[in-house]
């Protein structure tokens, strides 16, 4: 029989580690709950920081999460607080570290690290240079683009697409350069990435696929990056947008299994009992697919902090959360929610993709498994509904 904790340490102090913190509330945990988090803020919300707030749209109050409904969470909060370590304190709960050598002890311990921005290797400390993550990142960059003739993106997922979708809306001359031959076709197929790739062009935004960077030129300051063909792009400012690592080494001396990312089962439990890990820095083993895979989408954080206080409290899990994620690029809201495989048939069911609203369905073996939607979020809500539904 699980023992309810009568304490509890979040690790990261974001949409993750508030989301887990409001969820126990919520379910009627009593105990002791403790949040500590690197940033000198409070939880924001990080999806505005390549679009509206990178734009000067919303203010840092904008981006806040908290709410005054959390002013009773009754959360000790710790900032500008580094974990260094995770270990077995003399009393048997776990002690985690901080990098002042100061250190929290609890029954339990659920790590929302986070992950950081990918960079370019070899490049760092040329100025002009830049990856988005936090508020402080989202500043820096918008200073650069305030003086910034030409801008290249490197990289044409979601964060680069937003980039580009933004600094195109401030008159700047855009290039977004992309190794794959298909932006996105990862996430929502090699049909649908492409089309959502063509958004580039009749934005005014030069896209190059199969490009590989060779080298950033420059001597203090970025003025070009050089493609491994030989073409080199003029450049002000240089934005890298190739993905995201876990931030895991902290615990390299735990005993915690690490395989990109804290490795944890369905329920968000690491091989440490009284040990969970969430979000961006969690591998996590789908149930659905049978296999282990880490999602950095806002809605995944949300869904496993409501798995995980359901672990914790030991109640009875509810549905699992329909996987579901969402970009807006040059005025356009684009959705996805489901799974996809590469063999599933896309069919358009309503809208056409030429007038840029539209909505498709993945089909697999006779049955809807997922739903992409550009500009429809109505009827895209009506299919997610139904999935739902059908996983019920």
């Amino acid at each position: 029989m699980n023992t309810i904790p009568e304490s509890v340490i979040v690790l990261g102090a974001s949409l993750a580690g508030l989301s887990v913190v409001r969820a126990l509330r919520e379910k009627g945990y009593a105990g002791a709950l403790t949040v500590a988090g690197s940033e000198s803020s409070l939880p924001y919300d990080r999806p505005p920081l390549s679009k509206e707030y990178l734009t000067g749209a919303l203010s840092d109050a904008d981006l806040s999460l908290m709410t005054t409904d959390d002013d009773g969470l009754d959360v000790a909060w710790h900032r500008n607080r580094t974990a260094t370590g995770l270990l077995r304190a003399p009393d048997g709960r776990h002690r985690v570290i901080f990098g002042d050598d100061s250190y929290l002890d609890a029954d339990a311990v659920v790590v929302a690290t986070g992950a950081r921005a990918r960079t370019l290797p070899g490049h760092t400390g040329l100025a002009g240079v830049h990856t988005l993550r936090s508020v402080e990142d989202a500043l820096s960059l918008r200073e650069s683009l305030c003086r910034t003739e030409n801008l290249v993106v490197v990289g044409a997922g979601f964060i680069g697409a937003e980039v580009a979708s933004s600094a195109v809306g401030m008159g700047l001359d855009v290039t977004v350069v992309e190794a794959s031959p298909t932006p996105l076709a990862g996430p929502l197929g090699i049909e649908l990435g492409a089309i959502c790739a063509g958004q580039h062009a009749v934005n005014g935004v030069r896209l190059l696929t199969g490009a590989v960077v060779e080298r950033l030129l420059g001597d203090d300051t970025v003025t070009g990056v050089q493609l491994r063909d030989g073409t080199i792009l003029p450049a002000d400012t240089v934005v890298v947008g190739i993905g995201a690592v876990p931030n895991v080494e902290w615990a390299g001396d735990s005993e915690l299994l690490v395989d990109d990312g804290f490795v944890t089962d369905a329920q968000c439990r690491t091989n440490v009992p009284g040990v969970y890990a969430i979000g961006d820095c969690a591998q996590s083993f789908d149930e659905t697919h049978q296999s282990h895979h880490r999602s950095e989408h806002w809605s995944n954080a949300v869904a496993q902090a409501g798995a995980v206080a359901d672990t914790i409290l030991a109640s009875t899990p509810g549905p699992a959360a329909i996987p579901y994620f969402w970009s807006h690029q040059y005025g356009k809201m684009l959705q996805f929610a489901g799974t996809r495989n590469a063999t599933d048939e896309v069919r358009f069911v309503d809208g056409d993709p030429g007038t840029g609203s539209f909505v498709a369905t993945y089909d697999r073996n006779g049955d809807t498994v997922g739903v992409f939607a550009m500009n429809n979020p109505r009827l895209f809500t009506r299919y997610k509904k139904q999935l739902a539904k059908s996983r019920a």
